[in-house]
């Protein structure tokens, strides 16, 4: 997959993220992790942009990790939705498993450039 093709996926879960918070219950708490999901759900977009421009293996690793854990707190507050039963399972799904295959994909690039890079 070429960086690209990463940056065109990765808005497209941003926007798929913006619009599983829209279906979600209009509460005190909900909102408070909607407003979570979205930052941590759109940043990984955000920052994967911030990858392509890396000047070095250094700064690459550095901001691909905070990519990677953004991915990952947003899987969190995906598996909160999905505990606290605010959304079935069949809806929040396509965006649990983008998530997942995202996650895997920052994982494995952090693993090559550290191996790459002694």
């Amino acid at each position: 997959m070429t960086s690209e093709q990463l940056k065109h996926r990765t808005k497209q879960y941003s926007l798929a993220i913006i619009s599983l918070v829209e279906k979600l219950p209009n509460t005190i708490a909900t909102r408070i992790i909607s407003n979570q999901l979205i930052k941590s759900g759109t940043s990984v977009g955000a920052n994967y942009r911030a990858v392509c421009r890396a000047r070095s293996n250094k700064e690459f690793i550095a901001k691909l990790t905070i990519v990677t854990e953004e991915a990952d707190e947003t899987l969190f507050w995906l598996e909160i939705i999905l505990e606290k039963k605010w959304l079935d399972k069949a809806t929040v799904q396509e965006v649990w498993n983008e998530g997942n295959e995202l996650t895997a994909i920052f994982v494995s690039s952090l693993k090559t450039i550290k191996s790459s890079s002694g």
